[in-house]
């Protein structure tokens, strides 16, 4: 059988409460994510929807191991990911990016729109110079922008052209895998549908498997392949 892209198994990541002047203590914990177990093929869209607060975007960073996570196995095409060190992580990192849910503080304010694209291409050598900006301004193209963005700052932009840039910078290493942490929620209905459709086209064209974590069930009805549902840290249900 085919290696899934992703396996998730009984991940847990708890945040320990504390109490004290002097010496601190822990009085308790917060279970953000509490044995949580999904897997995802590649090519597919998986949807993981919730009340706020059950966990979901820590689930997602706990995956690309921005946050370790307290136990639990996180395997990318069979590679396991937690306990990697920094150096280790480092060429999965190409594999695995991250849309994140406020497109407004997402990007660095002091760069470029350039840069903040280009950035990932160059700290991993894939191309700098003149084609460096070249393969920036066809990712501007093709997420919907125009070539001359590049010299523009992220505050001359709207919040659906921000996120367009967001795309972009996750689109610019060719990832395999992308989560997708809520990417409309902050934005316009019109602008919503925009954006759905631009992630469906790109993902037929680069073959890309998405995490897509949403809390409009329309978008997780047209967006997904099966449907994972959490509350308070669980997967509690899963399904078509």
């Amino acid at each position: 059988m085919e290696t899934p892209l992703l396996e998730v198994t009984d991940v847990v990541k708890h945040f320990p409460i504390k109490s004290g002047v002097v010496v601190e203590h822990e009085v308790g914990r917060v279970r953000a994510v509490d044995g949580v177990s999904l897997t995802l093929r590649q090519g597919e869209t998986l949807g993981l929807v919730g009340e706020s607060g059950c966990g979901k975007s820590t689930l997602c960073r706990t995956i690309l191991q921005l946050t370790p996570p307290s136990s639990g196995s996180v395997r990318f095409l069979g590679e396991e990911l937690v306990g990697k060190s920094r150096r280790e992580l480092r060429p999965l990192r190409r594999q695995m990016q991250m849309i994140f849910q406020d497109p407004f503080a997402s990007l660095n304010p002091r760069k470029r729109v350039g840069q903040i694209i280009g950035d990932p291409m160059e700290l991993h050598g894939l191309a700098g110079g003149a084609e460096l900006r070249r393969r920036v301004q066809d990712l501007l193209d093709r997420v919907g922008l125009r070539p001359e963005h590049y010299n523009r700052f992220p505050h001359e932009f709207s919040g659906g052209q921000r996120q367009r840039i967001g795309i972009a910078r996750a689109l610019a290493l060719r990832p395999k895998l992308i989560i997708a942490d809520e990417p409309v929620s902050a934005l316009d209905v019109s602008v919503q549908a925009q954006i759905v459709n631009l992630l469906r086209d790109l993902q037929q064209e680069f073959g890309l498997s998405y995490l897509f974590v949403a809390h409009d069930l329309g978008v997780v009805r047209h967006m997904s392949d099966r449907v994972a549902v959490m509350y308070l840290g669980k997967v509690v249900e899963e399904s078509p």
